[in-house]
């Protein structure tokens, strides 16, 4: 009884709209489709074919591989990072770091993307200012596709380690300081702490926190959406872009929700994949 609202919600708002979504993607459902219901046909697996031959899809597909490959490992590393420090320290500033930290994760990304936009000009820029006062050349840094998904990866990386550092924060607090007591009686240095017994001791926190990311990156959208909008050349486009370009701007529906399950079956396998790796290691 108490959770029916919940369940209700969960239902009406996520569980039905997947069904009928799924639906839709063995349909060439599109803009006069939702006028006049009569002309959507069903094509089968057309639409999925069709993506295996989708240059376009490929493309998003390799580019959002190189987000998450590259992403993920440095949100992971500079929030543990981060958290340590300021677990560490014991002074009041610390407290006042800890909220400039998780700042960036709860700002909204229009603005986060104009104060970028500006940090990345070409022309007057912040980063290329710097870069002059160093007698170097200009970095075309949102003008060049390999450059402009590693310029969008720094912004999500900046935006996305506040969250993932308050959940190492509280793990590292909810650590019980006899383990710590014991290493120094034994004479360790603080590499055999980190090392034996914090990161050890940490495992649950960054199994959720690498699981969470990975997810979220794997739906990488509102940086390329704003910020480059899939260009230059469709050179970071993602997969989430893709899709959204194809229901939202081409009104492609039944395309754009093959896209979608193709997605979303990519962020199942690998979810599971990691929960069996988590099992075995726990296992062992």
């Amino acid at each position: 009884m108490f959770i029916a609202p919940a369940l209700l919600i969960l239902i009406v708002f996520s569980i039905i709209p997947i069904f009928i979504a799924f639906g839709i993607s063995f349909t060439n459902l599109n803009l006069k489709g939702l006028a006049d219901w009569s002309s959507i046909n069903f094509i089968g697996l057309d639409n999925y074919s069709k993506l295996l031959s989708d240059t376009l899809f490929h493309k998003s597909l390799f580019n959002t591989l190189f987000y998450v490959v590259l992403g993920v490992p440095l949100v992971i590393f500079f929030s543990l990072g981060i958290a340590l420090l300021l677990n560490y320290g014991k002074n009041k500033i610390f407290t006042v770091f800890r909220a400039v930290y998780y700042m960036p994760s709860i700002t909204n990304i229009i603005a986060v993307a104009v104060v970028w936009g500006y940090l990345y000009n070409t022309e007057y820029g912040l980063f290329n200012y710097l870069l002059s006062l160093l007698s170097m050349d200009k970095v075309p840094w949102l003008e060049e596709p390999t450059l402009a998904k590693i310029s969008l990866v720094v912004l999500a990386v900046w935006k996305g380690i506040g969250i993932n550092m308050i959940i190492f924060l509280a793990a590292l607090q909810g650590i019980p300081k006899s383990y710590y007591e014991a290493a120094e009686m034994d004479g360790a240095n603080r590499w055999h702490v980190l090392f034996n017994i914090t990161i050890p001791l940490l495992r649950y926190a960054t199994f959720f926190v690498t699981v969470t990311t990975l997810i979220g990156w794997l739906q990488f959208f509102e940086e390329p959406f704003v910020m480059t909008n899939g260009g230059p050349l469709d050179g970071t486009i993602s997969m989430a872009l893709f899709i959204y370009k194809n229901g939202f701007q081409n009104s492609q529906f039944g395309y754009a929700a093959a896209g979608s399950f193709v997605l979303f079956l990519i962020i199942i396998t690998v979810t599971l994949i990691q929960f069996k790796l988590r099992k075995s290691d726990t296992e062992y």
